[in-house]
């Protein structure tokens, strides 16, 4: 006979009490456990799995080259990995109004024009207000099937009718299981409604694609057990009032999580953004103080960033510090380092620095443009337009080198920029062809630490 057993649930995390306390101990919410009753049978239930089959070994398993649909938008299959791969479900996570159902409607119209039947299963919109955007959209396809449910069971028999090339739900949050008495949203629906759709993804071979919420610290919600159960977490981020948003990938079973994908909010929906380095420096001011241009890396992409600074007086109390777009603890690294080896004083200032377009520049290459950019602001000696800046800034304000200059170099001389700074170091790891091939179009010029590329700066 089935064994009963009490447990606490924390609703936030999914974390899991033999009994109720006021705050979780995994993630520290408060008042968030709820009693839930698990039933402990003899067999357990394992997805798609035959636990039957016997091991073997590595060498006898036949390697095979995953088969990936193009979805017709370059900027998704770019964070995709190059597709869809058949049998994955990817999550796509974003704040409210952000533009998710836009994209996954503009996917299913370049997808059914491609593949076959797109089933939209949504259980948030009605079926007239779908319509309406497509109709926005230009995305009235008869191949395009719509579908107002939340009970995941009939989602899976609308499949099995259908049968999609590809299925969309919007979003994961408002299914739930019959059988559960959690209300939708809970850690418990969450979890087995993905659990349903998980094994109907892999036992059918079929891309399915669910949409997340995030809370107000940006994660996914619901249980992390969600995140792990995906084979990809993409994350399309950008402000609301903005008109462009960011995707890019958190988690990619068949591809790499570092490519970014650009896109444009318009009255006909999302517009791909080739070329991102011209939108970011497109209302770029000639010589201001305090501006500097780096060739950050995303994935195989390179992408020309303004890394703006200000440099104010502080009125009373402590000074501020305020960085959008930068790491806050490198950027407060950085600041020591100017004041010490530059004898820049910035220490009682209050300093803001800013990544225009709303990137996030976590790579160290970036470490010498708001070192520049701050000391630029802090002394008024603007830095010359045409001149662009690479490299890691170390504790003793030495330049050490970064990855992939080549790369860099090269999209910087295409973007017209006449003048580089990179560490000396990189310079001698360039093979002689790479120079050659740059020699006509960028001047190189190197320093051993901050002090020689801050000299540089002011000589012009």
């Amino acid at each position: 006979m089935a064994k009963v057993k009490t447990v606490y649930v924390c609703q936030e995390c999914g974390a899991q009490s033999p009994k109720w306390q006021g705050k979780c101990n995994s993630c520290g919410a408060w008042n968030t456990y709820e009693v839930k009753e698990e039933v402990k049978t003899p067999s357990g239930f394992v997805l798609g799995q035959n636990t039957n089959t016997p091991p073997v070994a590595i060498v006898d398993v036949v390697a095979q080259q995953e088969d990936r649909y193009e979805t017709g938008i370059s900027e998704l299959d770019r964070v995709l990995g190059g597709g869809i791969v058949p049998g994955s479900m990817v999550l796509l996570a974003g704040e409210p109004g952000v533009g998710k159902s836009t994209l996954l409607l503009q996917l299913a119209k370049e997808f059914s024009e491609r593949w076959g039947k797109v089933l939209y299963i949504s259980g948030e919109e009605s079926l007239q207000q779908i319509r309406l955007r497509a109709s926005r959209l230009s995305a009235l396809n008869p191949q395009i099937y719509l579908l107002a449910e939340n009970n995941v069971l009939n989602m899976i028999a609308a499949i099995d009718d259908l049968d999609p090339s590809i299925v969309i739900v919007d979003s994961i949050q408002t299914a739930y299981m019959p059988h559960l008495e959690a209300a939708p949203g809970s850690i418990t629906q969450i979890r087995d409604s993905a659990a349903y759709l998980m094994r109907v993804a892999k036992e059918r071979n079929l891309p399915i694609f669910l949409v997340g919420h995030v809370t107000k610290t940006g994660a996914v919600a619901g249980p992390q057990v969600l995140m792990h159960m995906v084979d990809a977490v993409l994350s399309f981020t950008g402000d609301k009032h903005s008109l462009y948003r960011i995707l890019s990938g958190e988690k990619n079973r068949f591809g790499a999580t570092d490519e970014l994908g650009v896109f444009e909010m318009k009255n006909i929906g999302l517009e791909e953004v080739k070329n991102p380095a011209r939108l970011f420096l497109s209302q770029r001011k000639t010589d201001e103080p305090g501006t500097a241009i780096v060739p950050i890396l995303e994935g195989t992409r390179v992408i020309l960033v303004e890394i703006q600074a200000l440099v104010t007086r502080g009125y009373g109390g402590p000074p501020r510090r305020q960085f959008s777009g930068t790491d806050k603890n490198r950027t407060s690294i950085l600041l020591a380092v100017l004041e010490k080896r530059l004898g820049i004083p910035i220490g009682a200032s209050d300093v803001y620095v800013n990544v225009v377009g709303g990137l996030n520049v976590t790579e160290p290459a970036a470490d010498i443009g708001i070192a520049l950019a701050v000391a630029s602001s802090a002394t008024e000696v603007p830095l010359k337009y045409t001149w662009a800046f690479f490299g890691e800034v170390g504790l003793t304000g030495e330049l050490r080198a970064i990855t992939q200059p080549e790369k860099r170099l090269l999209e910087a001389a295409k973007m017209g920029f006449s003048h580089c700074l990179i560490p000396r170091a990189n310079l001698k790891a360039l093979d002689n062809e790479v120079l050659l091939k740059l020699k006509n179009q960028i001047d190189i010029v190197t320093a051993e630490n901050i002090f020689e590329a801050w000299d540089y700066c002011k000589k012009g």
